[in-house]
């Protein structure tokens, strides 16, 4: 038989009546359709999660690349010069981070000290993500410091306070002593993301050569380009074949290896798990399709009787199993897409409703999301190549469950079959 009636008979069977046996059918499309559903909102949530942290530490933090003199780390002047010559950099700033012990109203605590050029905030994708919760961001001179936001409300420190820096002083006789600065709050910053400024202390560039010794810092050139995601490897080799070996670059999935590397398998874990209740209604299918062939015996009977060959009759059910995987796979990631795309507003809509819940029972306000440890808003991200593996490791399960039962049923003898019947 040609497999234009093969897949018509099996089409049919997909629509049939339901005492015909096409309910058990549809109710395979629908397990697939209801499994998948979770897999397409966690893969786009984690996507979106993945990328809008990251977004907020390479724009932020890291920078996109960063260039280190590896024979005199003062010296970033030539880096810089090169730099403009390269295509694909957006821009590039001098930056000097080191560790140091800010005293406020509440005690003192450690920071993160970044000593960078106040143009950096300046840039686009710095002003995207950095949110003034108090006062300004722009340092008019060395002795204002911006603060994270964590770390102000731990000390207890406003705009306009002035705090006590205590940082590490090497003496010319090579012994290292405490340095005390005194610095005024210019401003209170955030990232949107608790764990990246949570220690931030920011100073200018200037005032951190004065108070930060070379040899008890980092001193590097913060670099962004166009096409952080993609160009990040080529860019940098392309750095150090200009500049050669006294040029170390560091890409930023190098400087954040650990905490990307966890992300992905965090999300490999979830896709993982989900994919375990795919294969669940794989065997759905499987179920399905051999109930199909209970209920289409006589069917059976009469194409082998006019010379159908256990092959093509095989081919029907296995069609039919086709068939359930993709419309079960249409109908799955269409609605997981649906939901994903609406994901913040469907989250934002569960808190107004718990909130208005808990406060009728004397509760407070209700978070899913804390902006203080998440995002407040998760960045859609589709990866299309993703869908298209889910999908096509949907419908190859769902053939692969039906193969037993449907060679099975195209085996059977016509004269048995005829019998029962």
């Amino acid at each position: 038989m040609k497999s234009g009636p093969v897949f018509f008979i099996a089409f049919r069977y997909l629509l049939g009546r339901a005492k015909e046996g096409g309910r058990y059918l549809r109710g395979a499309v629908a397990g697939i359709a209801l499994s998948l559903i979770p897999i397409v909102v966690t893969l786009i949530v984690a996507d979106g999660m993945i990328r809008g942290i990251t977004d907020r530490y390479i724009e932020l933090g890291t920078g996109h690349l960063q260039l280190y003199n590896s024979y005199n780390s003062e010296n970033l002047d030539s880096f810089a010069a090169e730099l403009e010559h390269v295509g694909g950099v957006a821009g590039y700033w001098k930056e000097r981070q080191s560790l140091g012990i800010v005293s406020g109203t509440n005690g003192k605590t450690g920071v993160s000290i970044r000593a960078v050029d106040p143009k950096f905030w300046e840039d686009e994708g710095s002003k995207r993500y950095l949110e003034i919760v108090e006062g300004s961001a722009f340092l008019e001179n060395d002795r204002e410091i911006l603060l994270g936001t964590a770390l102000a409300e731990n000390l207890g420190i406003h705009v306009g306070d002035t705090i006590r820096l205590m940082t590490a002083r090497v003496m010319s006789n090579g012994n290292t002593i405490p340095r005390i600065t005194p610095l005024t709050v210019k401003g209170i910053v955030s990232s949107g993301y608790r764990e990246l400024d949570a220690a931030w202390c920011i100073m200018t560039y200037s005032m951190g050569s004065q108070i930060l010794p070379a040899d008890m810092s980092n001193n590097h050139l913060l670099v962004k380009i166009n096409r952080p995601y993609e160009d990040a490897e080529r860019i940098s080799g392309e750095l150090f074949s200009r500049l050669g070996p006294q040029c170390w670059v560091y890409t930023w999935k190098e400087l954040q290896r650990s905490q990307y590397s966890s992300y992905e398998s965090t999300r490999q874990i979830l896709i993982f798990i989900m994919a375990l209740i795919v294969m669940v209604a794989a065997v759905n299918v499987s179920s399905a399709t051999s109930m199909l062939a209970l209920e289409r015996q006589r069917d059976i009977a009469v194409l082998k009787a006019f010379g159908t060959s256990p092959k093509s009759t095989s081919g029907i059910f296995l069609s039919a199993s086709l068939l359930t995987g993709i419309f079960g796979s249409i109908f799955g990631i269409s609605l997981g897409l649906i939901i994903g795309r609406f994901i913040n507003e469907i989250i934002h809509g569960l808190e107004w409703f718990l909130g208005t819940v808990s406060s009728i029972f004397g509760g407070g306000q209700v978070k899913i999301l804390d902006p203080g440890y998440y995002l407040e808003e998760i960045p859609i991200i589709i990866d299309w190549k993703a869908i298209a593996a889910i999908c096509f490791f949907t419908i190859l399960c769902s053939v692969i469950a039906s193969w037993l039962p449907s060679r099975r049923a195209g085996k059977t003898s016509p004269t048995e079959l005829l019998r029962k019947n």
